[in-house]
């Protein structure tokens, strides 16, 4: 015969942690954050993976432009 499994309370435990720690870490965490910025050519909400801090209209148009310039210069060659 198997043995009913315990379960878990849903409740975590009380944290034993200072609350001067537990404030220390959650400023830490905030300033570990990348900051929403506006893009640095139309002002519109940036994309989170922009390291340009382009947004994705303007990041886009920017991979575009790169594409049509690569296909010219071998056109010219």
């Amino acid at each position: 015969m198997k043995k009913k499994r315990e379960t878990l309370p849903l409740d975590p435990p009380a944290s034993k942690a200072p609350d001067a720690i537990l404030e220390q870490a959650a400023i830490a965490l905030e300033a570990a954050r990348p900051k929403k910025g506006g893009c640095i050519i139309c002002g519109e909400e940036s994309a989170p993976i922009s390291s340009e801090g382009l947004c994705w209209v303007c990041r886009r148009l920017k991979f575009s432009a790169w594409r049509d310039t690569d296909s010219q210069i071998s056109a010219q060659e």
